[in-house]
């Protein structure tokens, strides 16, 4: 089924759009949880939360691309979900790339009107890198993708790709400084 007519059966308070969501974006959704909770019962339960999420997101949001907004609201979940299991237990992996992240990120108690800078800014130095630097900075910042992780699935060394995200937050950072986003 195509996105429009799920996000439509939402709006009509279907039942059937919360089944149709599953089917297409299931798995999806799942590997989104998973690269962050590294739990399949702690996934299943953050793609179920994600669902729900959806159904009281829309209406009033109407959103033009589902899988990404799906995306944002699973990432969401399974963040906190970590955040909240990981209060007296460090996981290495995940706070790390989380760490990593937030060092160039200027204010995290931003204003809704800062936040809509911020995006911008963050889609347009997303969108200046190369085709390389912009998979393993998204897979390792928005999939919690491990660094060795990446490395295989791209046939490249860990101290490569350790390299490209050295550099690729040095220019982060960079380009917040220039956008006037100060770190």
């Amino acid at each position: 089924m195509e996105d429009e007519r799920i996000v439509e059966l939402y709006w009509e308070r279907n039942e059937n759009a919360i089944r149709e969501t599953e089917m297409k974006y299931g798995k999806y959704c799942y590997v989104v949880a998973y690269n962050i909770l590294r739990s399949r019962e702690d996934s299943d339960e953050c793609v179920n939360d994600t669902w729900n999420g959806a159904w009281n997101a829309m209406p009033p949001e109407k959103p033009t691309k589902l899988q990404g907004f799906l995306a944002r609201i699973t990432r969401n979940i399974a963040i906190s979900r970590y955040r909240y299991d990981s209060a007296q237990k460090r996981g290495a992996e995940v706070e790390s790339a989380i760490d990593e992240y937030w060092e160039c990120i200027p204010n995290r108690e931003a204003s809704i009107e800062d936040e809509f800078v911020m995006k911008q800014a963050i889609n347009g130095f997303i969108a200046s890198l190369d085709t390389k630097a912009r998979v393993i900075f998204m897979r390792r910042y928005w999939y919690s993708m491990s660094v060795k992780a990446i490395a295989d699935s791209m046939r490249l060394s860990e101290s490569h790709v350790s390299v490209i995200l050295h550099r690729t937050r040095n220019k982060f950072k960079d380009y917040l400084t220039k956008e006037g986003i100060f770190v």
